[in-house]
């Protein structure tokens, strides 16, 4: 049994999602679009005091209800100080990697709803001016934005109505090459939230339900650890939808969904990750089995907050996390057919 992705949808709902600024906290500008999401699919639309969205599905039997959960938030930039010649320091959300991010054009969001662009550089960012330009450490003590705006005061930058406490985003820099591979900031989760959406997307255009009542939910704290810790309380199961990493260890690829059965924090369910395994073979899905090291997702963050649930994790793999990732259309495509599976209760 295979199921037929629309691939084209895939990739347009990437695109739209990744270029709508979300880092930890500011769910300003995605929420209304995954509100107007929910109206072209057709389905319910919550959400709770976290500000995490909900699309609430009427299964086949509601006597359970399952949960599937794809995080929202990205990592960015808190503005933290404003120094006397202007620029902007700052504080990661989320475990950035600054090297990754020098150079990169930012976008300082204030609370009235004013948007600057800038450059996020290193103090010492020129090899012709500073001896210490290629060795100097890049963290948040040693970069910072500049404004792209004739400012050089402090005064000057707050009368732009900028204040400490900001968000900054960060430009995804999205590429999509003839081959299919995705290069991109924040495929994690954006890649993901699109693969649940290509198997929504399947159920409405062939008029199908769920096995039973399911939630897809749409946190915004993954990156600090507790974007899942607040389950509703019928939810009996939670499948974590989350980029895959890539090692020397792992047997996951761009083009395959990962299935992941340890992370970080402990093991996933036994028996509800063997029926995931199983799902994935009845609907031939290219896919993995892999134990992560440095990794966690919303289910595990559900789990420490003391839900009684069955918990499992997938998605697809992906190069370089926290930086400027690459994963492959066909490893979202893989994903969101997992997806549908579990959301079918294959068996």
């Amino acid at each position: 049994m295979k199921y037929e992705i629309n691939c084209e949808f895939l990739l347009d709902c990437f695109k739209t999602l990744v270029h709508v600024p979300s880092p930890v906290s500011y769910y300003d500008e995605i929420n209304p679009i995954m509100e107007t999401y929910g109206r072209e699919f057709g389905v319910k639309t919550e959400t709770d005091r976290k500000h995490t969205v909900y699309y609430v599905l009427e299964g086949e039997d509601n006597s359970k209800t399952v949960m599937i959960g794809a995080h929202l938030d990205t990592l960015g930039l808190m503005v933290r100080h404003i120094d006397e010649k202007g620029h902007l320091w700052t504080r990661p959300l989320g475990g950035i990697n600054f090297s990754s991010i020098e150079g990169e054009t930012v976008t300082v969001h204030t609370r009235e709803g004013k948007k600057y662009t800038g450059l996020f550089a290193c103090k010492s960012h020129s090899a012709h001016v500073f001896d210490d330009c290629t060795t100097l450490e890049r963290n948040e003590n040693t970069m910072y934005v500049l404004l792209d705006k004739p400012v050089s005061t402090a005064g000057e930058v707050r009368s732009l109505g900028i204040e400490n406490g900001d968000i900054i985003s960060i430009d995804p820099h999205f590429e999509y090459t003839e081959d299919g591979y995705i290069k991109s900031r924040f495929i994690d989760n954006k890649a993901c939230v699109a693969s649940v959406f290509g198997a929504l997307e399947y159920l409405k255009n062939h008029n199908m339900k769920p096995k039973y009542r399911t939630l897809l939910a749409f946190p915004h704290y993954e990156e600090i650890n507790h974007g899942g810790a607040y389950v509703p309380e019928e939810v009996e199961e939670f499948l974590a939808v989350d980029i895959a990493v890539l090692g020397p260890e792992n047997t996951g690829s761009e083009q395959k969904v990962s299935i992941c059965c340890k992370d970080a924090f402990g093991p996933y369910d036994r028996a509800m990750t063997t029926r995931v395994i199983e799902q994935a073979k009845k609907v031939q899905s290219d896919y993995a089995v892999d134990v992560y090291y440095r990794y966690g997702t919303d289910a595990g963050a559900a789990l420490r907050a003391g839900n009684n649930l069955c918990t499992a994790a997938v998605g697809m793999g992906c190069y370089c996390s926290h930086g400027r990732e690459r994963t492959h259309i066909k490893g979202i495509e893989n994903t969101a057919e997992l997806i549908l599976a579990y959301m079918l209760n294959l068996s």
